[in-house]
């Protein structure tokens, strides 16, 4: 199988090159992803737990999926083929916002990325790829806040930071 690459990017998230996936994480070099979060009717997230498996982050929640954009690809059609790919279904997005963040792990390597954070609606059951995803569960955006507050480390530290953005959103949404 051939390694997946990575779209890099400068601050103003202008593409700059391309770069297999690991390279760019052993570099800790900027390069574009996204972050999707998917609500129901009833008002809760939908988060999941990494796969055991992962390179990186195993066994953590975090948001409904997240990826990196092939090249060529917008946001929103990387958005739905990685929720295809790890939840098993697909519905339409809209970009909320960016950021760029810098998180590095214990194996060595950096997650550096522009992150695009989507979000969409669904209200179904995932049929998750148990490659990528542990287990699933629909949370009140209030319950994943408190709980990324008293158990951080059960929680990715993308989640963390794009959670509080995200969260402020939706109380301004309510505004």
């Amino acid at each position: 199988m051939k390694e997946e690459m990575v779209i890099l990017v400068n601050q103003n998230d202008e593409q700059i090159g391309i770069m297999p996936k690991m390279e760019a994480h052993k570099k800790a070099l900027l390069h574009r992803a996204f972050s999707v979060f998917v609500m129901n009717d009833k008002g809760e997230t939908l988060m999941q737990q990494r796969a055991t498996e992962k390179y990186h982050s195993p066994g953590l929640w975090t948001n409904t999926c997240c990826s990196h954009q092939r090249e060529g690809e917008t946001n929103t059609v990387a958005g739905k083929r990685r929720l295809l790919e790890e939840m098993g279904f697909q519905t339409e997005l809209e970009e909320l916002f960016s950021f760029i963040y810098k998180a590095p792990f214990d194996n060595g390597l950096t997650e550096h990325e522009f992150d695009h954070v989507m979000v969409g609606t669904f209200n179904g059951e995932p049929e998750v790829n148990p490659e990528e995803v542990a287990d699933y569960r629909w949370m009140r955006p209030e319950t994943v806040k408190s709980d990324m507050e008293e158990n951080p480390e059960n929680y990715t530290a993308w989640s963390k930071i794009i959670f509080d953005k995200f969260y402020d959103h939706l109380v301004q949404k309510e505004d």
